[in-house]
């Protein structure tokens, strides 16, 4: 038995995920723990995925601040689960991404996992992606061998759909390798225009949305995006899909009820994910969700209408929380690097061969 922590701050930058799992055989959430993101850091990092004045420096600053911030949080966690560092035999750190270019042979997240190491005691393991985009991968999704591991004994065509900032989809089927692949937009679209119109970071359960009329004119005009078209392995992030993407498009428009642009946001997620998995895998018996989509009621009663034959259901039906699936599997990454297990899939970021994934900071 081991104990690994994995922390996960994700494109919506709400805050930091820790999660403590215990792996033997199998994967076990033992606790957790949640920080806010202080806005002011948020707004840094957000600033981040554009290019602006003085990066280098304040990039190296803004890592700096994530970092005492999730070295805060871990030992908060051991405190309460009165543990020690000597206790934990890694920590698995996503750290934040900032800039993800696959096309163009990078992806960058930062996080210094020296400083994380000297903070915390305990060794961390670090930048999970760019081994696979050397490898000629898109270095994303990287949670579908983890959800293969977690779901191992279910049974038929199963999906496991992550609705973060981005929405990425794991198919999971009996006879053949996982696959898997980012949809496109999950919440980011619909957290940046609530932003913007009423000064909320996001649509909880999806009620703004709810009261808006889908604008046929503009959702066809957002689906014309090529990435839509392309298909896996494939991966997306802010690069593509941003306030200013959806500003360009309202911009050759008429002019929108702000309700209304948000009911499109939330169809233009549910269509892509429903036809992202319809073009990859038949008879889906089941479609599990985690990550903050999970809790947009609105977004999960689309998703069932459109899927009418496949269960549609949060991960919490199979005894895991939504909300720390992706902080587990950046644990679950850190173990299978100490042990030299390639956690990379081929089949889903269409990297040259299976690679052992991350960067060790020895405690």
């Amino acid at each position: 038995m081991a104990l690994y922590i994995g922390v996960m701050s994700g494109t919506s930058l709400d805050g930091l995920d820790i999660a403590l799992i215990e792996q033997t055989s199998a994967i076990k959430l033992v606790a957790t723990h949640y920080i806010p993101m202080p806005e002011s850091l948020r707004a840094e990092l957000l600033g981040l995925c554009a290019s602006g004045p003085d990066e280098i420096a304040r990039s190296a600053i803004a890592q700096q601040n994530w970092v005492t911030l999730a070295a805060q949080g871990i030992h908060t966690l051991l405190d309460q689960q009165t543990l020690k560092p000597q206790d934990i035999r890694a920590i698995g750190s996503h750290g934040q991404t900032i800039r993800h270019e696959p096309a163009r042979g990078f992806t960058v997240q930062i996080g210094n996992p020296a400083l994380l190491t000297e903070l915390t005691g305990i060794t961390v393991v670090s930048d999970f992606r760019s081994r696979d985009v050397a490898a000629g991968g898109q270095g994303a999704p990287l949670v579908p061998a983890f959800h293969e591991a977690l779901f191992e004994e279910r049974t038929g065509n199963q999906a496991v759909l992550n609705v973060g900032g981005f929405s990425n989809l794991s198919l999971i089927e009996p006879t053949k390798p996982v696959a898997g692949f980012d949809c496109g937009p999950g919440n980011v679209l619909m957290d940046a225009w609530i932003h913007q119109q009423r000064g909320e970071n996001y649509d909880h359960n999806g009620d703004w949305a709810k009261t808006g009329t889908v604008e046929p004119t503009l959702l066809n005009a957002l689906l014309s995006d090529p990435f839509f078209v392309t298909k896996g392995p494939k991966s997306t992030g802010r690069e593509v899909f941003n306030l200013s993407w959806l500003e360009q498009h309202l911009s050759h428009l008429p002019a929108f009820a702000a309700e209304n642009v948000q009911a499109t946001l939330l169809e233009l997620t549910a269509l892509t994910i429903v036809e992202s998995l319809q073009n990859a895998q038949t008879d889906t018996r089941e479609l599990l969700v985690c990550g903050g989509g999970a809790h947009n009621a609105t977004l999960m009663k689309r998703l069932a209408e459109l899927l009418p034959t496949t269960k549609v259901a949060s991960t919490a039906t199979h005894g895991v929380d939504p909300d720390w699936v992706e902080a587990m599997a950046f644990a679950w990454l850190a173990h299978c690097c100490l042990e030299g297990i390639a956690a990379n899939r081929p089949s889903v970021t269409g990297a040259r061969g299976l690679r052992i994934l991350g960067a060790i900071y020895p405690a």
